[in-house]
């Protein structure tokens, strides 16, 4: 029987350190970090956010968790994200996944995700 994604991204534990480790590299990426650097000043908020974010990937993934949060729309609503700094956010996940030394079959499972909400996050 083949493990669900959410058990080849560790668990709730390790999606908790591919967010934390995806979070530092939007924080170092000049493409994207104006949009995440505030929160460092807000840290209530980004807490937020970082919880909202495991429990997404988690409930994604075949997890037990249930997602909180606001829907992907309602959520990106007036940030105007480009197409650009979309692709430069998955490159971070990706360089959070090589991290955390997820297998190839992984990180195709995590872009499927990631290139189905595309259109519910670009220019909304």
């Amino acid at each position: 029987m083949k493990n669900t994604l959410f058990d080849q991204l560790g668990g709730t534990s390790g999606i908790s350190r591919i967010v934390d480790d995806a979070v530092e590299a939007h924080m170092n990426n000049p493409a994207v970090n104006a949009r995440f650097l505030p929160y460092q000043t807000q840290p209530d908020k980004m807490a937020i956010i970082k919880q909202h974010t495991i429990e997404f990937f988690s409930m994604g993934s075949g997890g037990p968790q249930i997602y909180n949060g606001m829907d992907m729309v309602t959520a990106h609503t007036g940030m105007n994200i480009s197409a650009s700094e979309y692709m430069c956010v998955i490159d971070d996940i990706f360089l959070a996944l090589d991290k955390n030394k997820m297998t190839e079959e992984t990180k195709k499972d995590v872009l499927s995700i990631l290139w189905s909400l595309k259109g519910m996050i670009i220019a909304k």
